[in-house]
């Protein structure tokens, strides 16, 4: 299972990517498949067949998670009035 992310790169514009697994705390880069700025066009840095992305993790500010939908369809405790 792929994990949606944005990752905040230190003087850059975000990332979207996809990860196979979270970073480990002992992990000294990260590994990112399909990136992208978040709307939608290529990285100005590479080229435009690359499809992977190693970053070591101290160029990353933070990463964000973004939901999938299978998380949306988690029946929730909400009184419908």
């Amino acid at each position: 299972m792929t994990i949606s992310i944005i990752l905040h790169l230190t003087n850059e514009d975000p990332v979207v990517g996809e990860l196979e697994e979270l970073p480990q705390p002992t992990d000294q880069t990260i590994v990112v498949n399909n990136p992208r700025l978040k709307d939608g066009k290529d990285l100005h840095y590479l080229e435009a067949e690359v499809t992977t992305m190693i970053i070591p993790l101290h160029r990353v500010t933070f990463i964000e998670i973004i939901p999938s939908a299978e998380i949306d369809e988690v029946i929730t405790f909400v009184r419908e009035e």
